[in-house]
């Protein structure tokens, strides 16, 4: 796939929040049509669809299509990123014209969900579980205290991420948590897991989204602002956190990256905007020495000298994250969202000369990885 050849041509999500009047599959459909309402098109355009947990097969008979083209993937929270690369492959190949990339989930109301459960003779089940590994929050305490006491940075410094990003999402009445909060109101939250208390582990909603993809040549006819595909990155790791080669680095994290910097050409240091999946706080840390933004043991102070805060020189999760904005169980697709909206002008909180945004998300815990270069621009 050449740079810019696909674009994002649709972008829109549901109402986010609690939503129980909703199932996961009616989540998926009310993205959907928004999606290509937002694009100018109808379901009868579309020949390409993915979906996660749910079956693309399902999804696609419930809108009442029957697509040449399908994709299933599911490695967790990135798997929409995966899944963006894998349409604008198959727009490039010629094997569909125009994909709806769709993401819907209950996690909060637990409408019409999947069991998302690992089973006794999964790695988990055998490796984990036993000893109480059993949620993300305490799953994800094993590598950030390592981390942490590697690289010297402190809990003030992990908690002022959380802070940071809540500067984005005050005021934004689509936020979970939308008002701006401190360092100390964070620390002093309620502990959920150790170093993690409340205000550092994300929010639980329901909602979904969606991204519409075809053509540059098709994108120039429609009626919104084409944002273009410019690069893109797959990698995994260890599918248990206590089997990964480092605890406080993401193989995946550096190999999806170097992909989909090496495939659009640029460096970090073209790099307008960042989104970095938010579960817990260390992520967004992780991110910014594992993709190169700064080197090992800096992401502290980095975050803490506001280059990533309103203002600063490297504006990230820019609508409040998973942290703040909305997190179903499985965000990438709302990370994708607000690098669209920013490069398309459109952001609750818009950074100024936006023209390329970094999207890096994680499936699982760091199990999987993937990375997005999106563009106003062509190469």
């Amino acid at each position: 796939m050449k740079p810019g050849e696909i674009a994002i041509v649709g972008a829109a999500e549901t109402e986010l929040g609690a939503l129980p009047e909703m199932t996961e599959l009616d989540l998926h459909a009310d993205a959907a049509r928004r999606a290509l309402a937002d694009a100018g098109l109808t379901l009868a355009d579309v020949d390409g669809l993915t979906s996660a947990v749910h079956s693309p097969i399902d999804v696609a008979h419930y809108l009442g299509i029957t697509p040449s083209w399908y994709d299933g993937t599911s490695v967790g929270g990135c798997s929409f990123l995966v899944h963006v690369r894998h349409a604008a492959a198959a727009i490039a190949a010629g094997l569909c014209s125009t994909v709806v990339v769709i993401h819907g989930e209950s996690g909060r109301s637990q409408k019409g969900r999947i069991p998302r459960q690992r089973g006794a003779d999964s790695m988990a089940g055998q490796f984990e579980l036993p000893y109480g590994v059993v949620a993300p929050p305490n799953t994800f305490t094993l590598p950030a205290m390592r981390y942490l006491h590697d690289t010297g940075q402190t809990i003030e410094q992990l908690a002022n991420v959380a802070a940071v990003q809540s500067q984005w999402a005050d005021g934004n009445p689509r936020a979970s948590r939308g008002t701006a909060k401190t360092v100390d109101e964070i620390l002093s939250a309620k502990m959920i897991a150790w170093p993690f208390t409340k205000s550092m582990c994300c929010v639980v909603t329901d909602g979904g989204g969606a991204l519409v993809l075809t053509s540059r040549e098709r994108a120039s006819d429609l009626k919104r602002p084409p944002v273009y595909v410019l690069g893109t990155g797959e990698a995994c790791d260890s599918p248990i956190v206590s089997q990964m080669e480092d605890l406080t680095r993401s193989k995946g994290f550096r190999r999806a990256s170097a992909a989909a910097f090496a495939e659009a050409g640029i460096t970090v240091g073209d790099v307008d905007h960042l989104m970095v999946y938010d579960a817990f706080a260390h992520l967004p840390m992780y991110g910014l020495e594992d993709l190169g933004f700064v080197g090992r043991g800096e992401a502290g102070a980095f975050i803490e000298e506001g280059n990533t805060a309103p203002g600063g020189k490297l504006p990230m999760n820019t609508s409040g994250g998973g942290l703040c904005y909305t997190h179903t169980g499985m965000y990438g697709m709302f990370a994708m969202q607000e690098s669209v909206r920013q490069l398309r002008r459109e952001a609750f909180k818009q950074v100024e000369n936006v023209h390329t945004s970094v999207v890096q998300g994680v499936g699982g815990m760091f199990t999987a990885a993937a990375t997005l270069v999106l563009s106003d621009r062509l190469p």
